[in-house]
């Protein structure tokens, strides 16, 4: 593990990772809880939103009111997030507040209230942002592409569903929070100025519960089709596409993500030049890469009109099957120098390599060095990007629509939702 990358492992299986920042004042912590949308049981959707919020309305001797005080008097920057694998609560602060910011979050964790009174609120929240989706229907469209693509329950929305929310109770969320919670599986990775030695004596003070849970399988089960339709009596169309790609741990991973970047890495990348610019056939287009422990994908998005949308489909999936036929110099030098302008932005944000380092552990057991990404960014070519595309061609795909008219995807196996 290179010098300024920490790591230890207490009895219980818990992992501690950092990155030394040179000449920042900052630090930043992710406590990535395995208890993500996928985690959970069947019939309990949004259950993971619910938790991530009721944990911080009172925790150890502290109520709703006096921790969220504690909380705003070290001056954190709070982010909780809810995906398929994990519930990812952080902070980033001025780092002499870092230890006790751990232990606030360790009550968090471990000792929350969950009362009665303070849960219809957390849950009331949840709602109102699924409902909210009405008003964005591009995050729809993409929780939507997620459920399809991915097999279930990886494909599980982390929104929520409404009516399981509404079946919900404070008895099951806290029964959830009990089996749910592993600390022996749960990862914590801190960046920026911090003393590792002084953390892992913490850590251990607070988690270290002598019992070494396993980590909770998931049975997976096949996608249910490769094509949804939702319709809205609008005046826009909506649609989502996702296509298979290869994993981070793949010999072929950063070749895939040039090839995203040509695809979609700015105003001179293909799509939006052949689809928006050349053709006028939507206002907003973008792609970008997705994975989960095992599978992995290419998400796009268009913005249009009922009368574009096929159109606008067709030309999509033609510029994926073109890439392959040949790539310009300056279209590699091009999607190179942006993959490598938003790892310089990361390596500036201590929060942004909390969450890489974090990230990097789970998917490919080990942490990347910004060195070794951009080295292996420099080492891709046309030549290496084609070779990835003949050996993976885009012949799969999810779509989604949104919309008052249905397209024609490229295969008849169709869902419908009213």
């Amino acid at each position: 593990m290179p010098e300024n990358f920490d790591k230890h492992t207490l009895k219980n299986g818990m992992v501690l990772l950092g990155e030394q920042m040179k000449g920042v004042e900052s630090v930043a912590f992710d406590f990535m809880v395995p208890s993500g949308a996928a985690m959970l049981p069947e019939g309990v959707c949004g259950a993971a939103n619910v938790i991530e919020d009721w944990l911080f309305r009172g925790a150890g001797e502290k109520n709703n009111r006096t921790l969220g005080d504690a909380l705003d008097g070290l001056g954190l920057h709070r982010s909780s997030s809810v995906g398929s694998s994990h519930i990812t609560i952080g902070s980033t602060l001025e780092s002499s507040s870092l230890h006790q910011a751990i232990d606030l979050y360790a009550d968090i964790i471990l000792r929350p209230q969950l009362t009665d009174d303070q849960f219809k609120p957390a849950r009331q929240l949840v709602i109102d942002e699924i409902t909210a989706l009405d008003d964005d229907p591009k995050q729809k469209v993409m929780l939507k592409l997620r459920e399809l693509f991915y097999p279930q329950p990886l494909g599980r929305s982390t929104a929520g569903d409404i009516e399981q929310l509404r079946n919900l109770t404070p008895q099951k969320t806290r029964q959830l929070v009990s089996e749910h919670f592993n600390p022996a599986q749960t990862i914590f990775a801190v960046a920026g100025k911090y003393e590792f030695d002084k953390i892992v004596s913490q850590i251990e003070r607070l988690f270290e519960t002598g019992t070494k849970r396993s980590a909770q399988k998931i049975r997976t089960e096949p996608v249910a089709g490769n094509y949804t339709h939702i319709h809205n009596e609008g005046a826009q169309v909506h649609i989502g596409l996702m296509t298979p790609t290869v994993g981070p741990a793949d010999e072929d991973y950063y070749n895939a993500r040039v090839a995203i970047s040509i695809l979609a890495g700015g105003m001179s990348a293909r799509l939006f030049t052949e689809v928006r610019e050349k053709r006028g056939l939507c206002y907003a287009i973008c792609a970008r890469y997705h994975c989960m422990r095992g599978y992995a994908g290419i998400m796009s998005y268009a913005g249009t009109t009922p009368e574009k949308a096929q159109d606008t489909i067709d030309i999509i999936i033609a510029e994926f099957s073109r890439l392959s036929d040949g790539i310009t110099a300056d279209e590699i030098d091009r999607a190179k120098a942006g993959l490598k302008s938003a790892l310089i932005l990361q390596s500036e944000s201590s929060s942004a390599r909390a969450s890489g380092t974090g990230s990097d552990y789970f998917f490919l057991g080990r942490i990347r060095s910004l060195d070794e990404i951009k080295e292996k960014i420099e080492k891709t070519n046309a030549d290496f990007v084609i070779s990835f595309l003949k050996k993976n061609p885009f012949k799969q795909y999810s779509i989604v629509s949104i919309g008052p008219k249905e397209i024609n995807p490229p295969s008849a196996q169709q869902t419908r939702v009213n």
